[in-house]
């Protein structure tokens, strides 16, 4: 029996609490989206029995009601009828979504990921080069190997390393203007201001004193005309409220003005309120926490140490370690060594540790060649990478590493770990405690080891995270139900390609090769990062992650789907053999912008014909994963799919086998 499509949208309409708990509806090729306003309306059960749905979960703030190709645009335009509610796009879906998904402080912590995955490959790049080239030259300035530095080789590599920190605030400027909406040129003038040679190195003031101070109110209110170099905070604040009045300007400003009043008012009103209050604000702030640090570094057993090393990696997001070397100086002046260095290296050790568990337990491979790279350099003690490419990203990370660096600090306190010198953190901070080689050893073990631990326990792959799926097989309908049952199976209409392409519903299977559709690397369908494919819900079958993009004919047949957005092929074989291609996860977002269609539904293909171009660069800068699962949707019609996994494939070769 055909699916009542009608039926199937009012029954997920009851099931969720009504038209009025809907946030926003949208479709993919094979799922219902919908961000509700109050999950806890949701009957659960009723979902999880809805007629022609094949299963369901909740991921990225949006409940998912998978239905397959060519059935769940019936039942959404049913849904939205029904319910009479607007149809969203898929990215006005995606941006409701995590509004209604994340409170306050995680949105936060989502914009920083938002602010700095895209810079990670500069920092990463100079991150390993900075720790290297502070290392060697910390040897060489204290005997322990003699480097040539007067050379153009060193001299280049010297300038390579140091760059992207040295203008950090411009690249954070523009990233972070394009994540709040501005301009992000203007985001970077933003943060050429901030670091403006004509402002004293923020870096020098711990050393050699605020040179210059200027008057904004007479007599009663002046500020530090310091420089915001390795300071974070500050410059995404900029970006938020240049964007602010920028947005505002571009509604009020007549066009033939707007070109050049909305930049120059945006710039000159942020900068006068960055530079007068948010500034000083930050330079008070550091002041008061770096008086407070000295007070818990003498609280006894190594409490206040335990403390400050869970601490200091949070007060890297904000740039208030940039002021920690006044602590160190201050206690080598006073002591002739410091104690405050190795608490430091413990902080740095545990991000490390912690990103490092992040890398060996992803599946992701984007994520892995972020997280591998940037735990090296936070072992040579410059933990930016780490800390705002990878683990405050994924929150859990950093937490664990908070831990490991405050055990580790801890210990290192105890046992009066102290360092001669100052510079160098991680692996070779050893170098400033040769007096205690040991200690320092254990405390980087117990940092590292203690953070690795707790982060490879809580991690898990955004996609596990956000979607452990909630998936009904038929059998969930009562055996009483006939037509339930019927709407159910696998091999019933609901999950054919197309209602609209004419079958024989009961003809026998014929054996058949599919070949792949794409070049590439052939993997599972269990290692595609998604809970529907790799649960093999819509059917079995195998995945590529292309190297190409090209998109091919996989068997001679009949195109019955062809998505809006091009990101999703459907196909019958001449042999009648339903195929669905789906290129990338979440790819439907980016609203067909990636891909360019060469063919459309109803026609006949040949085998290795060209459907689709696909920008695979668009889709990696987007951070969404390409690889293409390539499904069999009637698998129960076969008694046999067997994928050619493991194996780099090209456009032809054999990818699947049905029997």
């Amino acid at each position: 029996m055909a699916l009542d499509y009608r039926q199937a949208a009012q029954q997920i309409l009851d099931a969720i609490g009504g038209p009025g708990n809907v946030v926003s509806a949208a479709h993919c090729a094979t799922r219902l989206r919908l961000v509700l306003a109050d999950d806890s309306k949701v009957n659960q059960q009723a979902v999880d029995n809805a007629i022609g749905a094949k299963g369901n979960f909740k991921a990225s703030g949006q409940l998912q009601v998978i239905y397959g190709t060519g059935t769940v645009n019936k039942v959404y335009d049913e849904f939205i009828a029904l319910g009479n509610i607007s149809a969203a796009s898929k990215e006005e879906a995606k941006a409701a979504a995590a509004g209604q998904q994340k409170n306050p402080f995680m949105r936060a912590i989502k914009l920083l990921g938002d602010v700095f995955v895209p810079i990670i490959p500069a920092i990463v790049a100079s991150g390993l080069l900075l720790g290297i080239m502070s290392a060697l030259s910390f040897m060489d300035s204290n005997g322990f190997i003699t480097l040539a530095t007067d050379n153009a080789w060193y001299q280049i590599l010297n300038l390579v390393s140091n760059t992207a920190f040295t203008f950090l605030q411009i690249l954070i400027g523009f990233s972070a203007a394009k994540a709040f909406g501005a301009n992000p040129y203007l985001g970077a003038v933003m943060g050429m201001i901030l670091i403006n040679p004509a402002l004293q190195n923020a870096n020098t003031v711990a050393t050699d004193g605020v040179a210059q101070t200027f008057a904004v109110i007479p007599g009663v209110y002046s500020i530090e005309w310091v420089g915001y170099q390795g300071h974070v905070i500050p410059i995404v604040i900029a970006a938020g409220i240049l964007a602010f009045f920028e947005k505002r300007l571009h509604k009020v400003v007549p066009e033939a003005f707007d070109l050049f009043v909305t930049p120059l008012v945006s710039v000159a009103v942020t900068a006068y309120i960055v530079m007068i209050a948010v500034g000083p604000i930050f330079v008070w702030a550091e002041n008061a926490i770096l008086g407070a640090i000295q007070w818990l570094l003498t609280l006894p057993l190594g409490l206040g140490s335990l403390i400050m090393g869970a601490l200091y990696a949070p007060t890297v997001v904000t740039g208030i370690h940039q002021m920690y070397t006044t602590i160190d100086l201050g206690q080598i002046a006073q002591y002739g060594v410091t104690y405050w260095l190795p608490l430091a290296s413990a902080a740095n050790i545990g991000q490390a540790g912690a990103a490092l568990a992040v890398a060996l337990k992803t599946h992701d491979v984007k994520i892995r060649s972020l997280a591998l790279p940037s735990s090296l350099s936070a072992f040579m003690g410059i933990t930016e990478p780490a800390i705002f490419g990878v683990n405050l990203r994924f929150f859990k990370p950093f937490i664990a590493g908070c831990i490991g660096g405050g055990l580790g600090a801890m210990f290192a306190s105890i046992v009066g770990l102290a360092a001669n010198g100052t510079g160098v953190t991680g692996i070779f901070g050893i170098l400033l405690c040769l007096n205690q080689p040991v200690q320092y050893a254990i405390m980087f073990a117990i940092a590292g080891l203690v953070a690795f631990g707790i982060s490879f326990m809580l991690y898990r792959d955004p996609v596990e995270e956000e979607a452990a799926p909630t998936v009904q097989a038929s059998v969930a309908a009562p055996a009483d139900d006939a037509e339930t049952a019927a709407a159910l199976s696998a091999a019933a209409a609901d999950a054919a390609l197309s209602a609209a392409t004419p079958k024989a519903e009961d003809a026998p299977a014929v054996a058949e090769t599919i070949a792949s559709p794409i070049a590439g690397q052939a993997i599972p369908m269990s290692e595609v990062p998604d809970p529907v494919f790799a649960g093999e819900i819509m059917g079995k079958g195998a995945a590529v992650v292309p190297s190409e993009g090209k998109l091919f004919a996989p068997v001679s047949g009949t195109i019955t789907v062809f998505a809006d957005t091009g990101h999703a092929v459907g196909m019958i074989s001449d042999s009648g053999c339903e195929l669905l291609m789906h290129v990338g996860i979440d790819t439907v977002t980016l609203e067909g912008k990636p891909f360019t269609a060469h063919a459309k539904v109803g026609d006949h293909v040949e085998r290795g014909q060209l459907l689709l171009d696909i920008d695979l660069e668009a889709i990696k800068a987007a951070g969404l994963n390409p690889v293409t699962p390539v499904i069999v949707a009637n698998t129960p019609t076969y008694d046999t799919v067997e994928a050619h996994a493991g194996a780099t494939v090209k456009p032809g070769d054999a990818l699947i086998d049905v029997r």
